[in-house]
């Protein structure tokens, strides 16, 4: 609940799974929406529709919306959004098994409302966060099975599920690991991390497991450019939409879903920014979206340095923030190609960033808001381990200290630039690979750069050197450990 314009106005949520909505649903919703006085829609960080209505229309949408077998949440987010990176599916990856069908059988086979975060997500694609989950499913290489990466809720601890998942389990291992995650049996974390507690609960319930035959390796970030017109498949189109302000006017979604209904589009996808994608235009319907384009003056070319924020769902704050440290942005032509950045201004909030912004409790003696600066390890956003760049900023000295940051992270990538033409392949390969250990069971690695203060092995010390290692995280023994190179 919030006041806007002296208005008391209450939050209205509606998950749309996977991040799709049908154009027959969406039209249903804006009718009520509409008649309820509500002119602007959003859609949330988990694919999610979001509007707010006045406190004085609450009992007519209620109403209409039990009528229309809508199911949505007022002022509350007890059942979040089940994300998925469905939307990517052939227009932003090429994933060798997961397809369409795929994704429609594990979300129709859910026959609960998860009070978890579920992610569904390709490994090959970037426009879904992968960890922002409680239970994070990324695709392997193996047809029909899945890593599963567990984050207990509230924190940034995370757990390896033993093995893969396979496709119809997912629902199901979804269900049973809600019971032993929430509040309520918190005391059973400890059982949950053993090696025993997976393989009784996989005899239990059936569960179709795989050993791995690949340790899950995080893949580059590259943020892929997710609004305009653009070409795929043989002869097919999709289109993006952005708003700079995060709304979408009702007439400008009732007319996109009307289109799509014209010209036989049987599906709109959301995305975790904020916006939406439409698949499948025929080039000979283009004309009809150009024609919306230009009616409602949406201009489909921002800077990449706009569009790579993760802020959280409706909060003036933040969107206030963005819009002014982007102005900086671009009057210092400043490349952040690369990198996204996420505002936080609530301590829970679970966004997705390689850059990281945080109001801080504490306040100056003048009274001015503060904020952190914290990057990610290696600059990844799906990695969840935080370092602090400037622990101390007000809010005019936050673009000069994010400027420095960018800086900071294109030296280190010179430091893996390519050698000069006359320099040998051994030599690139040096620069650019660096031996770890990483244990198959948890994927917790070991790199002697760092060494392992849990186990009192000093940086530098070789793992061939070290004996009767256990993983910090699963005890596994060390010849259950098997090299790579990241």
């Amino acid at each position: 609940m919030m006041m806007e314009n002296g208005a008391t106005k209450h939050l209205i949520k509606i998950n749309l799974p996977g991040g799709i909505v049908y154009p027959g649903d969406l039209l249903e919703i804006l009718a009520i929406a509409k008649a309820s006085g509500v002119r602007s829609i959003r859609f949330g960080n988990r694919q999610q529709l979001i509007f707010l209505v006045n406190q004085t229309m609450l009992g007519d949408l209620a109403h209409a919306f039990f009528s229309a077998d809508i199911v949505y949440e007022i002022d509350a987010d007890e059942y979040p959004n089940i994300m998925s990176s469905y939307v990517t599916e052939e227009i932003l990856n090429a994933s060798n098994w997961l397809k369409e069908g795929v994704y429609k059988d594990i979300l129709n086979a859910f026959n609960h409302r998860p009070k978890l975060k579920i992610n569904i997500v390709d490994h090959a694609q970037n426009l879904i966060p992968f960890f922002t989950g409680h239970l994070n499913f990324v695709s392997s290489e193996v047809s029909n099975y899945w890593f599963l990466h567990i984050r207990y809720p509230k924190t940034n601890e995370m757990y390896s599920w033993p093995a893969l998942v396979y496709s119809e389990d997912i629902p199901l291992i979804s269900k049973l690991l809600e019971e032993k995650l929430l509040p309520q049996n918190a005391n059973e974390e400890i059982e949950l991390q053993s090696l025993t507690f997976y393989q009784e609960f996989a005899k239990t319930y059936g569960l179709v497991g795989q050993a791995y035959q690949k340790p899950f390796q995080h893949t580059n970030f590259q943020l892929p450019y997710y609004e305009g017109f653009n070409k795929y498949g043989q002869n097919k189109l999709w289109l993006g939409i952005y708003r700079r302000n995060e709304e979408f006017a009702l007439e400008l979604l009732e007319e996109i879903a009307e289109t799509c209904v014209k010209t036989r589009i049987g599906q709109l996808y959301t995305t975790a920014w904020k916006s939406i994608i439409i698949k499948s235009i025929n080039p000979n319907d283009r004309k009809f979206w150009s024609h919306l384009l230009d009616k409602y003056r949406l201009n489909v070319r921002h800077a990449a340095n706009e569009l790579n924020w993760q802020l959280e769902d409706v909060c003036v704050e933040a969107l206030d923030l963005k819009l002014h440290l982007v102005k900086h942005f671009e009057e210092a032509d400043l490349r952040t190609f690369g990198l996204c950045f996420a505002i936080k201004t609530k301590p829970q909030t679970g966004l997705f960033g390689s850059v990281i912004i945080r109001k801080k409790n504490d306040k100056a003696v003048d009274g001015a808001i503060l904020y952190e600066v914290l990057h990610t390890k290696n600059f990844n956003p799906n990695n969840k381990e935080f370092v602090v760049f400037e622990p101390i900023n007000r809010k005019e000295d936050l673009a000069e200290s994010l400027a420095s940051l960018c800086e900071y992270y294109y030296s280190l990538q010179l430091n893996f630039a390519l050698p000069k033409e006359s320099e040998n392949v051994d030599q690139l390969r040096s620069l650019a690979l660096h031996e770890v250990h990483q244990c198959k069971h948890c994927q917790t690695i070991f790199d002697d750069m760092f060494g392992d203060e849990f186990n009192n092995v000093k940086p530098g010390v070789k793992f061939e050197e070290i004996k009767n290692y256990l993983c910090p995280i699963c005890e596994a023994p060390k010849e259950d450990f098997v090299a790579i190179e990241i």
